[in-house]
């Protein structure tokens, strides 16, 4: 590809945080930004000083919605190296958003290009400690200046950069899990697989009242029986009972986590026992009363692995392995981290350097 470089002037330029990172707080100097055109397809790529956007206030995305997103993130490896994660799977899966939401895909190749010149464009801003990474966020929006319920002509594609630490405050302490029964976030048919900004924004009532009760995240139900459980707001969800390791299946209401299709081959790779099926509260109330309930683990890019300690049932409240991290949370977290870091050989061909 041709991407024209505009550097950020030396007087202009960041001072990089120190101390506590967080998450999602700091950016680069610099974003990448494509333009696309009915007609023409995609053009203009470039790198430039990260800034404000300029849009009509007509603008489709204010409007209607159409607007989908990425996550994933570029690790320092112990040896010196850039190292991203799959991803060819972020490239398809967005690919995939575009397709339920009628914006122009952008082949794999091409994606993984963009993501590889923006962060070579600020490989410095790179934190180094372990545990800390750049986090990426490629997205796209419509930008055509009408109102009316159709396609946008024009779109952008965007990607900002964000150096971040542990997306809990805690690391991988064990989180508290409040289960939704009152609101759902997508059924069958919508856009529950896919990454759009709408899906995140039906969550945020939800997630708001959680945290009043002291709890982290929300576990959502299906919005038809309100009885099987399909995901965390932030994360894809694993249960372990009675020795077999069960998470939601894939039925299209749900985001299909690239973590958590990394964790189902390791997992059954070491031997486990994996099932993807439905899930019911039922059966999940049923094996914590019998002892059999013997972990709970969120996956996802943010937090990586994310054990679960107590989960709240309307009245009930369920303590998980002792409000403990279970052994396979944590060899999963040490395996997943390790490949992504650098640090274990990775068997699967799954980094890819810059």
């Amino acid at each position: 590809m041709d991407i024209r470089i505009e550097r950020v002037s030396p007087d202009k330029a960041k001072k990089k945080p120190e101390g506590a990172l967080g998450f999602g707080k700091y950016f680069t100097d610099h974003m990448f930004l494509m333009e696309y055109t009915t007609g023409k397809g995609w053009h203009d790529a470039r790198i430039v000083p990260y800034g404000p956007i300029a849009l009509d206030p007509s603008a489709m995305v204010f409007h209607y919605g159409q607007e989908i997103f990425e996550g994933l993130k570029a690790y320092h490896a112990a040896d010196g190296r850039t190292l991203l994660f799959r991803p060819d799977e972020n490239a398809k899966r967005m690919n995939s958003s575009c397709h339920r939401l009628c914006m122009p895909e952008i082949p794999v190749d091409t994606w993984v290009e963009c993501v590889k010149a923006a962060v070579k464009n600020d490989i410095d801003w790179i934190p180094t400690d372990f545990g800390t990474s750049l986090y990426i966020r490629p997205f796209m929006i419509a930008t055509d200046p009408f109102l009316g319920v159709r396609a946008s002509d024009h779109y952008y594609f965007i990607i900002i950069l964000s150096p971040v630490a542990s997306y809990y405050e805690s690391g991988l302490n064990p989180v508290r899990i409040y289960i939704e029964t009152e609101y759902v976030r997508a059924v069958r048919g919508g856009t529950g697989f896919t990454k759009c900004g709408g899906n995140y924004a039906a969550s945020i009532l939800s997630q708001s009242n959680a945290h009043t009760e002291g709890y982290e995240q929300v576990l959502w139900l299906d919005g038809v029986h309100r009885e099987y459980i399909e995901e965390v707001g932030a994360m894809n969800v694993f249960f372990k009972i009675d020795g077999e390791i069960v998470t939601p299946s894939l039925e299209g209401s749900i985001l299909p986590g690239i973590t958590r299709k990394s964790a189902i081959e390791l997992l059954t790779k070491k031997g486990y026992k994996v099932s993807e099926r439905k899930l019911s509260v039922r059966e999940v109330e049923e094996a914590a009363d019998a002892g059999k309930l013997e972990e709970i683990f969120g996956t996802g890019t943010a937090a990586v692995i994310s054990p679960v300690g107590e989960l709240k049932i309307g009245g009930k409240h369920i303590v998980i392995n002792d409000n403990k991290i279970g052994e396979v949370s944590s060899w999963l977290y040490n395996t997943l981290t390790g490949i992504q870091w650098g640090r274990i050989e990775d068997k699967n061909g799954w980094t890819v350097t810059i």
